[in-house]
């Protein structure tokens, strides 16, 4: 159901702020529902109502998820798995098809000449942000990223303690 402000309800307006602490810029969509139902990705547009190109399509609004994630990017796992995509063809090439895939989503929202060809989280050559990897893989499933569904598996089942808000 879309609102005024994009693609959220007044009740989900109100979770995605509580979630983020600010109010939610250009949501176009829902990306991603945790099983708790409160949305933990947002679709957003590419283009913020200031003007700003915003290439981050699926923006991981969980803070619980968020916080682990941060965790993980401490641990030195984003070299990791840059370092991984260097020396594996087949990741790097499922990698690349993520990236595609990640434009193809944001296309389809609208097109924005300055950033196209450019997706976010470092693809298609490096990772350089583990929450827009969960972010894609929770709002384009299992198999579409291989990294972000990396992610996802180290973070388990960050919603069992139930609802982050």
């Amino acid at each position: 159901m879309s609102s005024a402000d994009g693609g959220l309800t007044p009740e989900e307006q109100d979770v995605v702020q509580a979630q983020l602490g600010r109010p939610p810029r250009a949501v176009h969509a829902v990306g991603h529902r945790c099983p708790c139902g409160h949305p933990d990705v947002v679709t957003t547009e590419p283009r913020l109502p200031d003007g700003t190109p915003f290439p981050t399509t699926f923006y991981l609004t969980c803070p619980r998820a968020a916080s682990m994630i941060g965790t993980l990017e401490g641990s030195g796992l984003m070299a990791e798995m840059t370092a991984r995509l260097a020396e594996d063809p087949e990741l790097a090439r499922a990698y690349a098809e993520a990236h595609e895939r990640y434009l193809e989503a944001r296309e389809a929202i609208g097109h924005v000449p300055e950033i196209d060809g450019i997706s976010a989280g470092g693809m298609p050559d490096r990772v350089k942000c583990l929450h827009v990897l969960a972010g894609q893989a929770l709002a384009q499933g299992r198999g579409v990223n291989p990294l972000g569904d990396e992610v996802l598996d180290a973070l388990g089942e960050f919603w069992a303690a139930g609802p982050c808000v």
